[in-house]
């Protein structure tokens, strides 16, 4: 297990059920997936932190003696969420192979050095998940507490972001942000959850299959022997042959072009999109010149800056262009948004002190 993440056979396949509940079913859950010749690490949670007291919280401590069994009788590694440093203690005790911290504790830097220090001197994979929210500096940040003691063996996973607007996932892969986290840190694997972002059985194949699209170097999904009967998290959860036919349906692509004359091609198509975006700052250079002369306009005739009938107007224009040219709703107002918001910022500037907002 010392080479985990190092020598990684993509994707690096992780499965399990939520929530270890017993030893019948963490056992048979383990069996089945081994039978599918689909996984590499076994994962169920004992710790369940939740968001409202009187919800299943996990079993605890009582089911690290099944996750040794676990490997015992399936030659498994296996691996399971902590939360504070008696979490990580146990764990060691019970050769525990690798370790996870979930989202909710993510979001607290003082938990995350807790975890690290009682790590400190311990060569043991572990992976960190994303923060509840879209906070790209606090997950670079618990990877970085975690370096900073000596740990080498360092995962990410993207699990989504809650987002209280969210109709379709349960939360929002925001897949720009794991792809920030990779250019921050190209060295540190990066794991999908498709379960916590899907939050539903339907979309898992779909999530998982854009996660190989994008080159991640893992996935990790939730299954349980009985996902209705799961005593957390039922909706998101597969059987271990569903999994198994899930995996076997991805498809995998390949990092490179084997055919020199596509690849000749490939390179001719780039160099296109590179004159457009350079283009493209041109055009955006010539319109906040346009935003500054405005602005100045708007200081001599002490008019305010942001003009809500002008924004609604623009936005509306934008979303019916963008549809006509197949471009998504949400993209065309992230990306007309964002030149309005570079607008507003020209204008201020020119405003100076005697801006009126």
């Amino acid at each position: 297990m010392t080479t985990i993440f190092e020598n990684i056979k993509r994707p690096l396949l992780i499965a399990g059920p939520c929530s270890a509940e017993t030893e019948v079913q963490v056992l048979e859950t383990a069996t089945r997936l081994s039978n599918t010749g689909k996984i590499d690490l076994f994962r169920a949670g004992i710790w369940k932190p939740r968001t409202r007291p009187g919800s299943f919280e996990g079993i605890g401590a009582r089911g690290l003696p099944w996750l040794q069994r676990v490997k015992e009788e399936t030659g498994l590694p296996v691996c399971t969420e902590v939360a504070n440093a008696s979490h990580v203690e146990m764990c060691l005790e019970f050769g525990i192979d690798v370790l996870w911290i979930g989202a909710r504790t993510t979001v607290n830097p003082f938990t995350v050095q807790e975890i690290a220090d009682a790590l400190k001197g311990i060569d043991i994979p572990i992976m960190i998940k994303n923060p509840i929210n879209p906070d790209l500096a606090l997950w670079l940040g618990g990877v970085e507490r975690l370096r900073n003691v000596g740990l080498k063996q360092i995962a990410a996973i993207h699990r989504g972001f809650s987002f209280s607007g969210e109709k379709i996932f349960r939360n929002r892969p925001q897949w720009q942000i794991a792809i920030d986290f990779r250019q921050e840190m190209p060295d540190v694997a990066m794991i999908n959850d498709p379960s916590h972002i899907c939050g539903r059985r339907d979309l898992l194949l779909s999530v998982a299959q854009k996660a190989m699209d994008l080159n991640y170097d893992g996935l990790m999904l939730e299954s349980h022997i009985s996902p209705d009967e799961a005593w957390s998290d039922a909706a998101q959860q597969i059987t271990p042959e569903v999994y198994g036919e899930l995996i076997e349906a991805l498809v995998l692509r390949k990092e490179t072009f084997d055919n020199p004359q596509v690849l000749t091609v490939f390179e001719q198509l780039r160099k296109q999109i590179d004159l457009i975006d350079d283009e493209m700052i041109h055009i955006l250079a010539s319109r906040m010149k346009i935003s500054r002369e405005i602005g100045q306009y708007k200081k001599d005739n002490n008019v305010t800056i942001l003009q809500n009938s002008r924004w609604k107007e623009i936005l509306d224009k934008f979303l019916l262009k963008g549809s006509q040219h197949e471009l998504s709703e949400e993209f065309v107002t992230r990306f007309i948004k964002a030149i309005h918001d570079e607008s507003i910022s020209q204008q201020e500037k020119v405003m100076g002190d005697d801006r009126v907002i």
